[in-house]
């Protein structure tokens, strides 16, 4: 509903900071919300010892909302965010107004990409983050084209990347390979859904926000040219424009 207030939730492994750019036209428009989620930005990571789970990362956002009095948003997330948002959804639908599913997926991961992500976060705990995980993530969070010819956003990725405590990249690492596929829980879900997806995103590709898109009942597919999976930040026009131009829809 275009009144909600739009709850916007960060990719791994950055933090809130990524919708800087995306912030202020959609700021005009509606009231918007960027948290940093747990383990990463400024959040503290609570219970390290508890068993990392996307669930818990999606009872923050709630108390969230209550803490902020809001009854009902349209709640959205790119890449991990977005898997957040869906866990929301499954947890309390009641509370999903519509849905922004940015660069991201609603199925589980596979045996493989499970087994990189322990992988990684042991790495995380055992070696710190510094340089490698930048390394690592920036030929798959950013596009050739991006890499090649924008060493500005190149520059605030990595910076972005090496500023998060290897204690909330791991947990996060854990909790992304635990989740499970929301596929029924998107095709249940009987609000507006706008999907959005760079068109070099190998990680969640054009086929999967398309498969997404197709089945959400009500969904809108976006695909924002010459962008890989960190649209927000490589493309913040269009993604701010794609939401502007679907939130009037939503006055239902």
């Amino acid at each position: 509903m275009a009144d909600l207030p739009l709850v916007l939730l960060h990719a791994y492994p950055v933090d809130a900071r990524m919708w800087n750019a995306v912030r202020e036209p959609l700021a005009a428009r509606t009231r918007v919300i960027t948290p940093d989620q747990r383990g990463l930005g400024r959040t503290p990571l609570p219970d390290p010892d508890r068993e990392p789970s996307l669930d818990d990362a999606a009872r923050d956002v709630l108390a969230l909302l209550d803490k902020l009095e809001l009854e009902r948003v349209v709640l959205g997330g790119c890449s991990m965010g977005g898997y957040v948002t869906l866990a929301v959804l499954r947890a309390a639908p009641e509370r999903v107004g519509g849905l922004v599913l940015v660069d991201t997926k609603a199925t589980a991961d596979t045996d493989e990409a499970r087994a990189n992500r322990l992988t990684a976060a042991e790495r995380a705990e055992t070696e710190g983050t510094a340089v490698w995980l930048a390394e690592a993530m920036l030929p798959i969070l950013l596009s050739e084209e991006t890499r090649s010819s924008r060493p500005g956003v190149v520059a605030t990725v990595r910076e972005l990347i090496e500023s998060q405590p290897p204690g909330g990249v791991a947990w996060a690492q854990r909790a992304m390979a635990a989740r499970p596929d929301s596929t029924e829980a998107l095709r249940e879900a009987r609000v507006p859904t706008l999907v959005v997806v760079g068109e070099h995103d190998t990680v969640t590709p054009p086929e999967a926000a398309r498969e997404m898109a197709e089945t959400a009942p009500d969904g809108t597919l976006v695909v924002l040219p010459g962008a890989g999976h960190l649209t927000p930040l490589e493309a913040p026009e269009g993604v701010a424009t794609a939401i502007l131009d679907w939130l009037p829809g939503q006055a239902r």
